[in-house]
């Protein structure tokens, strides 16, 4: 009877054993299954965020023909200006015929000046001549060299 008992304890701890490991399986399958859901869950959002990532980088289009070519017609007026620009800045002739003309304009307004003081000066010498005649030969000759510096300096420019 022995035999038959420790046979049997012995098939018994066997049961035990197998059901054990049926056991660690099955928890071990499951935590597989549940690691793989978490990952297909953490693709999927990832998914969701790069298409979320590429809709805000991409204006929206316009359905309507017309402004579409509305909004090709402004991106065109725009690079039409930026390009006029651009060849402004590296048109040196035009940068150097700026400057002159700049320089012309200087010279006249000096000239203008000039003349503005030599007018006023004569002014001032008539008004002289009219009080004492000997100081008004002199400042007359004095308004004589300013007039003569003034044409000097129209005929130099």
């Amino acid at each position: 009877m022995n035999d038959v008992t420790s046979s049997g304890e012995t098939g018994s701890k066997d049961a035990d054993t197998e059901d054990a490991a049926t056991k660690a399986r099955g928890r071990h399958e499951k935590e597989l299954n549940d690691q793989a859901a978490e990952h297909q869950a953490e693709e999927k959002r990832a998914e969701q965020e790069a298409e979320a990532l590429e809709q805000q980088d991409k204006p929206e289009e316009p359905a309507d023909p017309d402004q579409l070519r509305g909004e090709i017609a402004d991106v065109r007026d725009d690079l039409g200006d930026t390009v006029e620009a651009l060849a402004a800045k590296t048109d040196v002739k035009a940068q150097a015929q700026a400057k002159v003309d700049e320089s012309k304009a200087q010279a006249q307004a000096k000239v203008t000046e000039v003349q503005e003081q030599a007018k006023a000066k004569v002014t001032e010498v008539q008004a002289q001549a009219k009080e004492d005649p000997k100081r008004a030969a002199l400042a007359a000759g004095g308004a004589v060299a300013l007039i003569l510096a003034v044409l000097f300096l129209k005929r130099r420019k």
